[in-house]
């Protein structure tokens, strides 16, 4: 099986499989998506779920959360990793929405990781959930999942080489369900060491499955 036809099968299986994928991220609007996915790096979504609903009744608004205090975030958020730093970014990047935006989180990708906390990958994954932007947000699970199943090669080192293979070979339409497609398949079946091949359903366009059969 050649990379077109593994992509091909990609595709073809998941719009079939998962036809709306969504984050696993509690929001009910974009600051609050913003301030999850930042409080997720490195972290998992049960746990950030866990944690948002008390800061988000504390701090509702950017207008809110830019007026808090660094201690009354960092309370909040005590249980997530690297609470200390993202305390600070939440609140740089609240007083910015609210200095630079108007009190509005940016639609743009070059806007977006203008915020403190937001890199690429952050703001890739707050324009492909909210605005169905063709962007691919390359985490742990799509980093592996990707390599695994062939679709992009295993001498991509960095996550922005895997995240141009993946947006280069999918098609436009389905570039943001395939962020979510990738990242739920690596983390509920395609586990990091111990992958449960023998519950997979697409073990027949898989790379990885091909070398243990071998």
């Amino acid at each position: 099986m050649n990379k077109k036809e593994r992509f091909e099968a990609f595709v073809s299986y998941f719009k079939e499989a998962f036809p709306e994928p969504q984050t696993e991220l509690n929001y009910s609007n974009p600051f609050e998506l913003v301030v999850a996915v930042v409080l997720s790096a490195q972290c998992t979504d049960v746990r950030i779920n866990k944690v948002t609903p008390a800061l988000f009744e504390a701090f509702p608004t950017p207008k809110h959360m830019a007026q808090g205090s660094f201690e009354e975030i960092f309370e909040l958020i005590r249980s997530v990793s690297y609470p200390n730093n993202k305390a600070k970014h939440l609140m740089g990047l609240s007083k910015m929405i609210m200095d630079d935006f108007g009190g509005e989180v940016p639609e743009k990708h070059e806007d977006l990781i203008k915020l403190p906390g937001v890199g690429r990958k952050t703001a890739n994954v707050v324009v492909s959930v909210l605005y169905n932007q063709p962007a691919m947000a390359v985490d742990t699970h799509v980093f592996r999942v990707s390599k695994r199943l062939g679709l992009v090669t295993q001498t991509a080192k960095s996550p922005l080489e895997v995240e141009k293979q993946l947006v280069r070979h999918i098609p436009e339409e389905y570039v943001h369900k395939a962020h979510h497609w990738l990242i739920l398949h690596g983390r509920y079946v395609c586990l990091a060491r111990s992958p449960k091949c023998i519950e997979c359903k697409i073990t027949h366009f898989c790379r990885y499955w091909e070398k243990l059969e071998a």
